[in-house]
């Protein structure tokens, strides 16, 4: 077994801690953009404005700033918002950096144990994230997208860190990195659908302060409607929920190659069918009972809570036989 590349783990180490920072900047700006929103709100009401005279239509008291489809009306431009995202380009790229050099020092893939883990879901859920900005703007999302990448950054760096080191014996399988990448990406888009859920309870109460005529919070005006949310964490949630099958199913081959059983009702194992049933329950629930609006909403946010808690009670203090957090015993 070659040895481990201090060198490159000295470097991981450091892109990692300086990717955390720059992430924090990045949640600052976006806070800052939110903070501002009432400039960029007359902003855009001023062009739409302008083009309703030039046009000779009466401009409307109310304009939809965001339709259904989540396309802004004008031209959309936030500068702070607009910067945000690139100095969150800026940190997945060190952050990227920091991922692949941790591998390549240990010679393997880099998620053995919890802190690799967190780091590499938090770069995965970056990169969906920025992937998603090149189709749709989703920068009313992006405070609460950084500021979930910064908490797993720093419970990463601080909370679980572990040196570069090598598998152990039950982690050597090709199946590693199947099932575990499957679980991060899936992870991932989780994490994105139970922000845009937690946005949606917040523009369905102030639809409904709007609707009688009381004042909301100027910044839900560039988020889409409730509906529009809802339907996109829908869609969203179903690739997701197909991938998590999948991990369900890859690991209880690897176990049944690993421990001579495909179900051995170990924590882990438990949880992670439960977040299968919490995210099944919400995709019936959703097509079949009618469960719309803030009930499809808090089931997502439950199935995600219940995520977070697999990875980071249950590894932390759940023993079994999936113990392999990396921690101190």
């Amino acid at each position: 077994m070659a040895p481990v590349n201090e060198q490159l783990a000295y470097y991981s180490d450091l892109f990692m801690l300086i990717a955390a920072l720059v992430y924090a900047v990045s949640f600052i700006l976006f806070a800052i953009d939110m903070a501002t929103s009432s400039a960029t709100i007359r902003r855009l009401e001023a062009e739409l404005a302008r083009e309703a005279a030039a046009d000779g239509r009466a401009a409307g008291a109310a304009v939809d700033l965001v339709d259904e489809d989540m396309d802004y009306t004008g031209n959309g431009r936030r500068p702070v918002a607009n910067v945000a995202v690139a100095v969150l380009a800026l940190g997945w790229a060190l952050h990227a950096f920091a991922v692949v050099a941790r591998g390549l020092a240990a010679h393997r893939v880099p998620w053995g144990n919890l802190y690799e883990f967190m780091t590499t879901g938090a770069v995965l859920i970056t990169t969906v994230y920025l992937a998603f900005l090149i189709r749709k703007d989703l920068r009313f999302v992006g405070t609460f997208v950084t500021g979930l990448v910064v908490a797993m950054m720093c419970a990463a760096t601080m909370g679980f860190p572990t040196p570069v080191g090598h598998l152990q014996p039950p982690l050597q399988s090709p199946w590693l990195v199947i099932h575990v990448s499957i679980a991060v990406l899936a992870t991932a888009l989780f994490t994105l659908t139970a922000a845009m859920s937690a946005l949606q309870l917040l523009q369905d109460r102030a639809e409904a302060h709007a609707a009688a005529g009381e004042q909301t919070w100027s910044f839900l005006r560039l988020v889409p409607s409730a509906r529009a949310l809802e339907n996109w964490s829908y869609r969203i949630n179903a690739v997701a929920f197909v991938m998590w099958t999948f991990t369900v199913i890859a690991g209880a081959i690897w176990a049944e190659a690993a421990w001579g059983r495909y179900w051995n009702w170990d924590t882990k194992e438990v949880w992670s069918f439960v977040i299968w049933v919490v995210y099944a329950a919400y995709l019936h629930a959703r097509a079949t009972r009618g469960w719309t609006g803030t009930r499809a909403a808090w089931l997502s946010i439950v199935g995600f809570l219940c995520i977070v808690f697999n990875y980071t009670i249950v590894n932390t203090y759940f023993p079994g036989l999936h113990s392999y957090a990396g921690l101190p015993g």
